[in-house]
Parts: structure tokens; sequence; C-alpha cells
């Protein structure tokens, strides 16, 4: 059966379709919930929540479903070691971007206050609560904290973006290893060497990976439909993740408008970019990517903090064009607006596809 692999069998899920767990407020308990239901795994991002508000979250998945589903967090959760920019660096940025807070007549942010890392403490109450999955991007954890989770019995899922990096998650003992490929969208999760060099597509990758590393490996990055999972599993993928499709159905909490243009032709033009968190991902190209050519930014999160009065703005006004919206390479061939539907139908496309 092309569903029961050893990624199945340890998430204890009835398919190897894993929903990407979304950041920056976009998971919902509806999505998550719902793929889990429908025999997937629904993943939630916990990058932007503070503990009490992550114990709520799980709280409200827990009550909407009784089957496994995926917590995430990032390792690295700022570019700013000390917490601080120079001033030098916020007059740069806003040299850059004044011109676009002039026309929306927002009033020019000032200088982000320093960032403390909130790993820590998100990490713990991950630990306490007890998700049959927890995966983390950005960096590996500690044999000491993976050892806890075992003792926990949860289970760990790892991001790599090149083989070095999947090498360094499974030295440490991670169970299993999300293989993004640079088809993917959101953030390029790199943590070894820069992103810009970490851009393997995701069946290179997954074959790369494959060849080295013992434990189960997911595919991510392009893939939306029964073909690419039939093809990643092909391969040698034991499973694969899905963002993109995932984000455009209504359970998502992306605006309704991100989830439109999914569906629209300007899904077709996508564009690596750190204009908008200071961090380099993928999302559809618009106004701002196509005028600043990647030039300095600040250092993520600090980007994005210095961004969010433009970005509430440009929502309220309507000027989608100073929007960015996440999205894969694979938008265009998009067709399904419900988890529940979308789940059905790459399941019944591989099914096909295995019986021809």
């Amino acid at each position: 059966m092309w569903n029961k692999t050893k990624a199945t069998e340890l998430l204890g899920i009835d398919y190897p379709i894993l929903q990407g767990p979304f950041g920056g407020n976009l998971s919902s308990v509806a999505l998550t919930a719902a793929v889990s239901n429908a025999g997937g795994l629904g993943g939630f991002g916990m990058y932007s929540y503070d503990p009490q508000a992550i114990v709520e979250i799980d709280r409200q998945i827990k009550a909407a479903t009784n089957q496994p589903y995926n917590l995430n967090l990032w390792v690295s959760d700022n570019d700013v070691p000390s917490g601080i920019i120079s001033d030098e660096q916020y007059e740069e940025a806003v040299k850059l971007f004044q011109p676009y807070f002039d026309e929306l007549d927002v009033p020019l942010p000032p200088k982000p206050a320093p960032f403390h890392s909130r790993f820590e403490n998100q990490l713990q109450v991950i630990l306490d609560l007890r998700p049959k999955v927890f995966s983390y991007v950005f960096g590996v954890l500690s044999q000491d904290v993976l050892e806890e989770c075992r003792k926990r019995g949860i289970i760990t899922v790892g991001a790599a973006t090149t083989l070095d990096e999947a090498l360094a998650l499974e030295a440490t003992g991670t169970d299993m290893i999300v293989a993004s490929g640079f088809e993917a969208g959101g953030h390029r999760p790199s943590f070894l060497a820069p992103a810009d060099s970490s851009l393997t597509g995701t069946f290179v990758l997954v074959q790369q990976i494959r060849e080295k590393v013992r434990i189960p490996v997911v595919a991510a990055g392009g893939i939306a439909t029964g073909a690419g999972i039939a093809a990643a599993m092909t391969l040698g993928a034991d499973a694969v993740q899905i963002g993109t499709a995932f984000l455009a159905c209504e359970e998502s909490n992306a605006l309704p408008v991100h989830k439109e243009t999914l569906f629209s032709a300007k899904a077709k033009y996508t564009t690596l970019t750190r204009a908008f968190t200071g961090r380099l991902g993928r999302g559809i190209a618009n106004r701002i990517t196509g005028e600043l050519d990647e030039k300095r930014f600040l250092p993520f999160p600090l980007q994005s903090h210095f961004l969010s009065a433009l970005r509430k703005a440009a929502i309220e006004k309507e000027q989608w064009d100073m929007v960015f919206f996440w999205s894969g390479q694979i938008a265009p061939v998009l067709k399904h607006r419900k988890a529940g539907e979308l789940m059905r139908g790459l399941v019944e496309e591989v099914e096909e596809i295995l019986e021809r």
C-alpha cells in the first residue's frame, strides 16, 4: 500500500501527507484539525505566539481533533545577536521605504525596539504540552532536548535545505527530516549556510538526503497534486509536506485576497526576497519586490516590525501591490478551496496514478 510508510507508522496517520505549519498568524485551528481528521498530519506554526497563547491554541486543537497534529517552532528566531540595530541601519531602511510610507500617508515608525528571543520559553511549553509531533526550523536542537522529547513521547521533525543540514539533523537524533526545496513558499529555513546558497530543488534534495540518511525523509516544495506525491515517493520520500495548497483553503487564516491571489494569474510570478521580513522567503512578486531589487534591509524580525504599519495601512486601503503574499511556485495548479476536498483529491489522484 502506497500510504503505509515509515513516516505514517511513526506519526500514526493514515496518509503520508503533512500540512505545512505556517508562521505569521497564517495557521488556524480549523485547518490543522481538518487535515488531521482527514488522515494527514495537520500543523500549526507557533513562532509568533507567547507561551500562554500556545497553551490556549493547543487546547482548541485538542477539542477539534483526537488525531495526531504537529506544533512548530523556530530554533533561530532572530538575526540580531545584540537585539538592536544601529542608527545607520535604521536610516538606510527609512531611505528605502519612505516613499511607500508617504504614498499611504503613514508616519515613519521609530527605530525598532530591541528584540529578545522567545524560543526557550516556547520550547518549554511544547515539552509540557507533549504534542504527538514537534517540528522545528532554522537550526538543530541539542541532544538533551531531543532526549527529553523522546522521554515524553514526542516525535521530532527538523527541516533541511541542504544535504549537510540533513546530516547535522540526523547526527543530533531528530526522528524525521523535511527536505525543503527552493520551490517552496515561505521562508527558506537554512541554518548552516546562507539561504541564497541553499537553493537545491526538492526532487534533487530528496534524492541526496535519501542516499545518505537512515531516518524518514519528507519532501516539501512544489508539491500540490497526487502526481507530485507519487513522484516524491518514487524518488525515496517517506511522506510529503504541502504548504501553498493548504494555505489557499478556506480554513487557513490567510486574508481572503491572499487566497484569491493564489488562484489568480499573478500566482505564476513568485520571487525570493528579504524585503518584508529580513529573511529570504518566497511569495508572489509585487511592486516593492520589483522596485527595491534586494537592497540592504533590516535583520529579521526587525524588518517585519519596521513595516508593520505600512502593511496595515496597505490592507486597509486595499493597496495590494504593497502587500506580500506568501506562495510556492506550484500555485498555478491549485484546484481545491477546502482542506477536506484537497485531502480526498490528493489521495484519489495518487491511487489513480498507481493503478495506471
